[in-house]
C-alpha cells in the first residue's frame, strides 16, 4: 500500500498485543492493524520489530522503505522500552526499515499520559499503567520526566495482572496445605478450570494443560473474590491501589507536582476495568497524598495516545485531535 507522505505511523506495542494505525495529517484514521505481543526480552530487538511489521502487513502496508520513507513521523510506544538504551535500540531497528522520515521512540506507558491529557492542554501529568505489569511515567512542559525502570521485582515493582495472578495462586496454595490461612481463592481458581484442588491447578500448570498465556485468567477471578468480601483477596487488591498511589506520589514530588492541580491518568486493563475496591482505594489514597491532582481513567486504546504524539510532531491543527480522538471513542 503506498503512503502519502504527512501521514503518521502510530504504533502501540505492548506485552500481549501490538496494534498500529496509519493516520491522515488531519487526524483520520486510514487503516488499522494487529499483531501478537511485542517482547524484545524473548525475541530480540529485530525480532520483536518484526512483529510491528506483522501488523503493518495485515492491514497492506509496506514494511520495508526501499522505495523511500512510508510516511512522515512514525510515533512508536512500546512495552519492555524501560531504559533509554533500549529506546535507541528499537529506534535505531526501525529506522533502518525505512518505514518514516522521523522516528520517536518512547516508552508504552507515555501513549497513556498523552492519550489523558485534556485537549489543548501543556503536557504535564503523571500515568500509571498496569495492564500486565505496572509502570509510572511523569513530565513537565519544560521537558522534564519521572520513569521507573519496571522491570519487575528487582526495581521494586509489585502487581501488576501477571503479578497479582502469581499473588493470587501463593495464597490459594498456602490455604489448601496448611501453610497460610483460609480464603476462598483456594475454591475458586481450581473450580475456574474445571479441576477440584489447587494440587490439581499447580499440576496442570507446571505440566502446561494449562497453558501459561491462561493464567492473566486468574486476575479477574481474584477482584472477583475481592468483591464479595475475602479478607485475603480484597488485601491484594488494596494492596495493588497502594501501589500505583506510591508510584504517582513518588513521580509528582520528584517533578515538583505534588501541590498541584495536574492529570493523574490511569490506564492498562486492571485500572481501566474499574473495579470499584481498586479505584476508589486509589482515588481516596491519592486525595490524601496529592490533594489537588485530578484522578482520570483511560479507557481508549493506547494507540491513540501514539497516534497524538505523532500529531504533536507535524504541530497538527486542533481539529486534527478532536478527530483522532472521536475516532477512538
Amino acid at each position: 500500500m503506498g503512503v502519502t507522505l504527512g501521514a503518521v505511523l502510530a504504533i502501540d506495542a505492548g506485552n500481549s498485543k501490538t496494534d498500529v494505525a496509519l493516520l491522515g495529517p488531519d487526524g483520520s484514521v486510514l487503516v488499522k492493524g494487529q499483531a501478537g505481543g511485542f517482547q524484545p526480552f524473548r525475541a530480540g530487538v529485530a525480532g520483536a520489530v518484526d512483529v510491528v511489521a506483522e501488523a503493518m502487513a495485515s492491514v497492506g502496508l509496506r514494511v520495508r522503505g526501499e522505495a523511500g520513507p512510508c510516511v512522515e513521523h512514525v510515533s512508536a510506544c512500546l512495552a519492555n522500552a524501560d531504559f533509554p538504551v533500549e529506546e535507541d535500540r528499537l529506534a535505531r531497528e526501525i529506522r533502518s526499515r525505512n518505514w518514516g522520515r522521523v522516528t520517536a521512540v518512547h516508552n508504552d506507558t507515555f501513549a497513556l499520559l498523552r492519550a489523558g491529557l485534556p485537549a489543548g492542554s501543556d503536557p504535564c501529568g503523571v500515568a500509571v499503567v498496569c495492564g500486565a505489569g505496572i509502570n509510572c511515567v511523569g513530565m513537565t512542559p519544560d521537558g522534564r520526566t519521572a520513569r521507573f525502570p519496571a522491570i519487575g521485582r528487582i526495581s521494586g515493582d509489585w502487581g501488576g495482572g501477571g503479578g497479582l495472578a502469581d499473588e493470587a495462586m501463593w495464597f490459594a496454595a498456602r490455604a489448601e496445605d496448611g501453610r497460610g490461612g483460609p480464603t476462598e481463592l483456594a475454591r475458586a481458581l481450581p473450580a475456574h478450570f474445571g479441576l477440584d484442588s489447587v494440587y490439581e491447578l499447580i499440576e496442570a500448570m507446571h505440566l502446561g494443560r494449562v497453558p501459561a498465556e491462561r493464567r492473566h485468567e486468574l486476575t479477574p477471578l481474584l477482584f472477583a473474590v475481592a468483591a464479595a468480601g475475602d479478607p485475603v483477596a480484597l488485601s491484594l487488591v488494596h494492596r495493588q491501589a497502594d501501589e500505583v498511589v506510591a508510584m504517582a506520589t513518588v513521580a509528582l514530588r520528584r517533578l515538583d507536582l505534588l501541590d498541584a492541580e495536574v492529570p493523574v491518568v490511569l490506564g492498562g486493563s486492571v485500572l481501566a476495568a474499574r473495579h470499584p475496591q481498586l479505584n476508589d482505594r486509589i482515588a481516596q489514597r491519592l486525595a490524601e497524598a496529592a490533594p489537588r491532582a485530578v484522578m482520570t481513567v483511560v479507557e481508549a486504546p493506547p494507540v491513540l495516545g501514539a497516534g497524538l504524539l505523532g500529531l504533536d510532531a507535524l504541530g497538527s491543527e486542533p481539529l486534527a485531535y478532536r478527530k483522532l480522538r472521536a475516532q477512538f471513542g
